[in-house]
Parts: C-alpha cells; sequence; structure tokens
C-alpha cells in the first residue's frame, strides 16, 4: 500500500504542494489502522491521495479516482433511508460502507476543495455530508462537475443511482 501511495503522491504534487513524502511515510508507518482504511479505499477504486493538512496538521487523504470510486455507487445516503427504501432496495448505504472503512463522506466544503485540486466526478456524482436540517426532512446532498462547474443538488436519501456514489476523507 505504501508504495501505491509513494507513487501516486509524486504523480500529483499539485494535490499537495505543501507536505513532502516523508511527513506521510512517518504518519503511516506502523499505523495499521489508517493503513486498513487506505486499503479499503484503494480495493474500491477510490484512488487515494493526500490532499493536504488541516488546520491541526494532521495529514488529510481523500478518494482522487477520477469518477465516484465503482466499487461504491447505487447506494442510498444512510441505513435510516435504507430502511425506509420498501422497493428494489439498494445494497447498502453510503454512511455505513464509510463507516466500514474508518473514514467518512466528504462535506460540501471538502468536495468543493478537491474540486480545486482537478477534475472529479465529470460523469458520476458523489453523496456529500448531509447537513442536519436537510437530513431531519429527508434529504441529503449530492455535487458533480460538469459545464465546468461543481454543483450541489438535493435528492431523497432513500434515492439511488448507478452513477451516484461517494468519496472518503481520512485524517491521519
Amino acid at each position: 500500500m505504501l508504495n501505491t501511495l509513494k507513487a501516486r503522491f509524486e504523480k500529483n504534487p499539485q494535490r499537495h504542494p505543501d507536505v513532502s513524502w516523508q511527513q506521510v511515510e512517518e504518519r503511516l508507518l506502523g499505523n495499521e489502522k489508517a493503513l486498513a482504511s487506505l486499503l479499503r479505499m484503494e480495493e474500491s477504486g477510490g484512488e487515494p491521495d493526500v490532499i493536504g493538512l488541516d488546520e491541526s496538521g494532521a495529514l488529510l487523504f481523500c478518494d482522487c479516482a477520477r469518477e465516484t470510486p465503482a466499487g461504491r455507487r447505487s447506494l442510498c445516503y444512510d441505513d435510516e433511508a435504507l430502511k425506509k427504501r420498501k422497493s428494489n432496495p439498494p445494497s447498502a448505504s453510503a454512511v455505513a460502507q464509510a463507516e466500514a472503512m474508518g473514514v467518512r463522506l466528504l462535506s460540501e466544503a471538502e468536495y468543493y476543495r478537491l474540486q480545486s485540486l482537478g477534475e472529479f466526478d465529470l460523469k458520476t456524482s458523489s453523496w456529500v455530508a448531509a447537513p442536519p436540517e436537510i437530513r431531519q426532512k429527508g434529504g441529503a446532498l449530492f455535487c458533480e462537475k460538469r459545464y465546468g462547474r461543481v454543483f450541489t443538488f438535493h435528492n431523497g436519501a432513500e434515492s439511488y443511482y448507478s452513477v451516484r456514489g461517494w468519496r472518503g476523507l481520512l485524517r491521519v
């Protein structure tokens, strides 16, 4: 996993101009939990990479696959929505998959930040963390990039589509 991450890190320096590979390697060596999460992200098609540091100095790893990871599509938003889905329920929910991987869905702001680092979701869309006031009313949010700009949309949390999945974020 470290070799894969290093190759991707070196190939995409625009995603993390203020981070060195040495910093990344030091944080990951011996951090089995983080490596396991990154492996799950990789195995489901996420192509995780460092996208910078947060305000506390933690490394931010995000799914940087060009399109929403293929292994994480056709899912409703969360388990509450999955339980409400009476006919043709999807196999899982985005929030539950993220939790099982040890990551979380991107916020809307984090999604916009990711889009400033490259071209993502030009044919797919990604669920993003829904604010409680939207989720309490049965809704959820997703984002995508079309026509050279990023859009945020809403849908019922129980909806799912073959081109909608989710992107994860891991702090290390």
